[in-house]
């Protein structure tokens, strides 16, 4: 079974076609941002991840003729605009093209198909402050790397849809995320929140108690692949739970619980790893966090989802 979870390499090994990839992710988030209806906890502004990559849902098109879709293919590794009345436009995504080109490109074709549509090109929550549509710096797209990356986030993907599937408070689908570039679901328990700060992403997605359960590729702070957890707001003893597998552990600098990529790969059966640790992460948030009894029950399967 582990045969089809690939071995990651170190977010340092691979960073420029991270980066790259991270940033041509941010593109279609602006889209979605700028025309979709806005939904609570900013879900209106989440992504998806597909059996083709990185995409839209279906976004109104500006000019009332339908719906418009912007998409990363992952295998045939081009930026697409798609019409709901088949009309469809590619733009090649490397091996070496800036991102501000192609963002030019996805913008000005998504413009010919559904009318016109202004994105803010600012980056978000990167360590680049280059607009999108500007952007030289980021031209390196490893077509090898970016299909063991898609490889990864596939079956990441299904674990995250797995858990999640029989809970019935209120949850969020697999979201993908373009600011942190991450794929994660959230689960609710139906009670408001204070959210931790200000911030604008912080004031409108994290003003509801929830537990969090997703996964990156390796980024600049912490240089690995990791599923991650945490839950908000949470206790003081919140870290001193012991999930499983036992390669999980609490990360003090980023104040969340971690199985690295590795450990799951190196499992006898990388999915039920992977699933075991989001299920104890649950389990161990709603009994420390206090929430409703049948909520948690719900989670691990009563009553059954399906009867």
């Amino acid at each position: 079974m582990s045969s089809s979870w690939p071995v990651l390499p170190q977010y340092e090994a691979w960073r420029e076609t991270c980066d790259t990839l991270h940033a041509h992710t941010q593109v279609l988030g602006k889209l979605a941002v700028a025309l979709a209806p806005p939904e609570p906890q900013l879900q209106h502004a989440a992504l998806r991840l597909t059996a083709r990559g990185w995409e839209t849902l279906a976004l109104p098109a500006p000019d009332g003729s339908g719906a418009i879709v912007a998409a990363l293919d992952l295998a045939s590794h081009d930026a697409v605009a798609e019409h709901s009345d088949g009309r469809s436009r590619r733009i090649p995504l490397g091996p070496d093209r800036p991102v501000g080109e192609v963002t030019r490109e996805l913008i000005d074709a998504v413009r010919a198909l559904a009318g016109e549509v202004t994105i803010d090109p600012t980056p978000q929550e990167v360590t680049w402050t280059v607009p999108l549509d500007e952007d030289d710096e980021h031209t390196t797209y490893d077509r090898a790397q970016v299909r063991t990356y898609f490889a990864a986030a596939t079956q990441v993907a299904l674990v995250l849809a797995a858990f999640r599937a029989p809970f019935r408070g209120r949850s969020t689908p697999v979201n993908a995320w373009w600011g942190s570039f991450d794929l994660a679901v959230n689960l609710f328990s139906g009670q408001p929140a204070e959210p931790p700060s200000d911030d604008f992403i912080f004031r409108n997605a994290m003003d509801a108690q929830e537990v969090a359960i997703g996964w990156w590729p390796g980024d600049a702070r912490y240089g690995k692949a990791a599923f991650y957890a945490y839950a908000h707001p949470a206790p003081d003893h919140f870290s001193s739970g012991t999930l499983d597998p036992p390669a999980a552990r609490w990360e003090e600098p980023l104040g969340e619980f971690v199985l690295d990529w590795d450990d799951v790969v190196a499992s006898p059966d990388p999915h039920d790893a992977a699933l075991s640790f989001a299920q104890s992460a649950f389990r161990h948030s709603c009994t420390v966090c206090e929430w409703e009894p049948r909520l948690l029950a719900s989670a691990e399967g009563t009553p059954p989802p399906v009867v």
